[in-house]
Parts: structure tokens; sequence; C-alpha cells
């Protein structure tokens, strides 16, 4: 059975409509004066921020590089002849000595020319002597037969003597004295060609000795050749040092001039840097650097710089001026810092994650209680590793904060946690 439902009195319907009126109208002002809030600053962790405090004084502008050391001392160890590897004796790291075999080559080739060589060379010797005996032998037969012709000179100079006095005594005729006469001279005639014959064959003899002394000396030079060639086959350091490389395998085949393996020397090092090319343009030879080798640092100076850039580096080399530590060695990995130049009383502060020498950004500034910071516009000057000058918008003693501020660029001010 339906109940009957009171009728509402119009009081009661006139303060509902009045009380739904003033609750709109409350809604509505909220809602604008929301709309017309700032919204409230972010929060920050100050443990997960980077602050730094501004600073006056003097400040070493340096830039830094990372880089290798190298040595000065590299010698590469070419194949003189061509073969086989049969063996290698040493491996890398080892330390050599000039007369310290690496690596073993076998060329049979060169083992029969040696042989060969060394018969040719005995034979030429052989040769040499024989050629020396027979030009001996010639020699003695002119100096006999010249000791005979003086011989045979001296006594018809007698017998014409003789003939003289006779003659002079007059028993015998002039004819007889003529005959003799003539027979002296035809004999001092002899013995004056015979002279000449002895220095021309003596001269022949001295040019017949040098043609037969070269070609002995020729074969000497051939069978050293190819000894020393065989005794090439047993490749040695040639200087003393640290064997690095090997570059060849047993049973590998290798032609003359191809590289076997490298030797350095360890105790003279250097330092090649790398430094980015926007930063390379005030380093000049002579400045000072400090080399970080993970197990201590060491002092030196530029000594070279690299006229080309690579890569966006250009590349300096580092001359240590004080001694190196243990476990210095080729190929180690460095950090290097090269001081430019230091100035003095300027302003400066720690280098922003952001910021870029001779340029402006905008940093957070703590306020005094520490609790906020608002950004502001700093003009940067020169920077160094891990400093930068101040030129505008900061003072001594302001706190700033260096963190990556990417996440806040909407931003102008944030609040500080502990």
């Amino acid at each position: 059975m339906d109940i009957p439902r009171k009728p509402q009195t119009r009081r009661k319907i006139v303060v509902r409509i009045i009380v739904g009126a003033i609750l709109l109208g409350i809604i509505g002002c909220i809602s604008f004066y929301i709309s017309k809030m700032e919204p409230a600053a972010p929060t920050l962790d100050r443990a997960t921020i980077w602050i730094d405090t501004v600073k006056q004084g003097s400040m070493s502008r340096a830039v830094r590089g990372m880089g290798k050391l190298v040595t000065e001392e590299i010698r590469w160890i070419p194949a003189v002849v061509d073969g086989l590897v049969e063996r290698k004796v040493l491996e890398p790291g080892a330390v050599v000595k000039p007369d310290i075999v690496i690596i073993e080559l076998s060329n049979p080739q060169l083992e029969r020319d040696a042989v060969t060589a060394e018969w040719d060379l005995k034979a030429a010797e052989s040769g040499f002597a024989n050629f020396q005996l027979g030009l001996r032998s010639e020699e003695l037969t002119q100096q006999a037969d010249m000791a005979r012709l003086e011989s045979d000179y001296e006594q018809a100079r007698v017998r014409y003597e003789l003939r003289l006095k006779l003659y002079e005594d007059r028993l015998i005729s002039p004819l007889d004295l003529q005959e003799y006469r003539v027979v002296v001279e035809q004999l001092a005639n002899r013995i004056e060609l015979e002279k000449q014959r002895v220095l021309i064959r003596k001269e022949s003899s001295e040019a017949q000795l040098l043609e037969r002394r070269t070609q002995v000396e020729k074969s000497r030079a051939m069978y050293e050749l190819r000894k020393s060639q065989l005794d090439q086959l047993n490749v040695k350091a040639g200087v003393e040092g640290i064997l690095q490389q090997i570059e060849v395998d047993v049973g590998q085949r290798v032609g003359t001039g191809v590289n076997l393996a490298r030797i350095v020397n360890p105790n003279r090092l250097k330092a090649e840097l790398s430094i980015s090319e926007t930063q390379a343009k005030d380093i000049q030879i002579g400045q000072t650097v400090s080399v970080d080798m993970r197990n201590g640092v060491v002092d030196g100076m530029i000594s070279r710089i690299d006229p080309a850039v690579r890569n966006g580096s250009v590349t300096v080399d580092v001359r240590f001026t004080e001694e190196l530590p243990a476990g210095a060695r080729p190929d180690l990995s460095v950090d290097g810092t090269i001081v430019l130049e230091r100035l003095e009383e300027i302003v400066y502060v720690g280098l922003p994650v952001q910021g870029q020498a001779n340029s402006q950004i905008g940093l957070f500034k703590l306020s005094a209680d520490g609790k906020t910071a608002e950004r502001v516009k700093v003009q940067l000057g020169r920077s160094s590793v891990n400093t930068v000058e101040i030129q505008e918008g900061l003072k001594p003693g302001d706190q700033v904060i260096l963190s990556d501020m990417s996440a806040q660029d909407g931003v102008d001010s944030i609040r500080l946690t502990n």
C-alpha cells in the first residue's frame, strides 16, 4: 500500500537554494585563488647534489688528457733473409740482450749456397797460390838468364881486353880485335834488353797478381755474405730491452724485410696524452705536466705537440723530469694535467657540470640559511680542469649548486632538505 508523501514547505526550499548558492560561490573563489597561486618549489635532498663555495685568490688554469706510456726507443727486428719460421725461442715480455736469439728460421737453398761459396773460395785461394808459384818460377828463370848473360858479357869483355893488348903489341890484326868488340857490344845490348824485359815482366806479374787477388777477395766476400745470411737465420735481438711483440708464427714463410719482432727500452718512457682540440690552443712546449700513473704522480714537461688533429684530439708528448715509479711500462694508461698558467686574485668556483669557459649559465645560489636556492645568471671566464673563473653574478662566499640541474629547468627556486 502506498504511503502519501508530505509536501515540503517553501521555507525549506529557499534555505536549500541559498546554501547551495553559497557553497558554489565558495568553491569558485577557492578555485580562482588556487589558479592564481604559483606552484610550490620542488624539493631536493642536499646529499644528492654538489655544492661549492665561491672563492677569491689564485687559480692554476690547466687542462687534462688521457693517454698511455710509450717508449722513446723502439727497435723493429726485420728478416734479413727469406726463411721458414722453425721456432720462437722467446715469448713477449722476455728481457733480451743483443746476442740473444729470438726466432730460428730455416732456408735449405741458402745453406747450399753457403757450402758452394766456401768451396769456391778454397778453389780461388788454391789457384792464387799456384799462380804465385808459377810467377816465382818464371822470375827465377829470368834471373838465371840474366846471370848467364852477365857471365858471358864478363868473359867476352876479358877476352876483348886481352885481344886489345895483343893488338897494341901488333900480334893480331884489327879485324880480329873488331870481332871481339862486336861480341862485347852485342852482349851488353842483350843485357839491357833483358833488364827491360824483367821490368815489363814484373809489372805484368803485379797486374796479374792483382787480378787473381781480386778474384779471391770476391770469392771471400761472397762466402762471407752467404755465411752472414746463414747466421741471420738465427734472428737476434741486436739491442738490450724487452721483447714486446712477435709478429710471426711457427711454420710461416717470411720474406726479406718483413718485421719479425719489436723490442722496446723500458728505461726510456714518455707519455702521449690526447687533449681536446678546443683546449689545446693554449698548450706550449715546456709547460709542466703532472702525470698520474695509478701508483704515483710524476712531473714532466711537454716536449712535442702534434701539428695535426685526429678524431677531435691533439696528441702531446711528455718527457719526464723525475724517476718513474715501479710498474711503469709501455702502454700503461695514464692521466695528465697540463698547467697552462697561474691566475692571481680572481673569483672562482668549482667547474659546473654544464658550464663552459667564457659562457653565461644559470646556477642555483643558496640562501643565507641554506634551506632554499634561487637561480641566478653567472658569467663564466677562463676555466681549468676542476675550476672556472667567475666574472659576474657571484661573489666570494656564495654557495652554488654545481650538479646537473637540467631536470629543474622550468623552476627558478628549489627547497633543500637534509
